[in-house]
């Protein structure tokens, strides 16, 4: 074993630098050998299959990102329960009351945001509201 602290660290590094390599020579090597000739079809925005329709950099509504972050919450109390549900025979009646009250915290914030029309993404519920 060297005594130096920082050569234990070089097969980590030599993994860094050959994995940055491949994957440079890769990139640079589909550029170099690929076959390119861009036409309209391909050089116009992909839409779902649907003909695109405005700017590709068109800005988004906040309300796309305020969905986002709302459905990244959800996802991470629902991910609370897992472990719940594995233990609940050892929590006996206090884990199930204890987790009642959590599901019920959740629910009362997915109602605040549904009747703020956080989630209406129709262009009639745009209207009716000032942003």
């Amino acid at each position: 074993m060297p005594d130096n602290y920082f050569a234990r660290y070089l097969p980590l590094l030599m993994h860094f630098v050959l994995a940055g390599a491949l994957a440079g020579a890769i990139v640079m090597l589909s550029w170099l050998i690929g076959y390119r000739k861009p036409t309209r079809a391909k050089l116009s925005p992909y839409e779902c299959g649907m003909t695109p329709i405005g700017d590709a950099r068109e800005r988004f509504s906040v309300k796309f990102y305020l969905v986002a972050m709302l459905f990244i919450l959800f996802d991470v109390e629902a991910v609370f329960l897992y472990p719940w549900a594995v233990i609940l025979r050892e929590l006996k009646m206090f884990g199930f009351y204890e987790m009642l009250v959590y599901v019920g915290i959740v629910l009362v914030g997915f109602f605040y945001i549904w009747k703020k029309g956080v989630l209406d993404w129709g262009q009639a519920s745009m209207e009716r509201r000032d942003f």
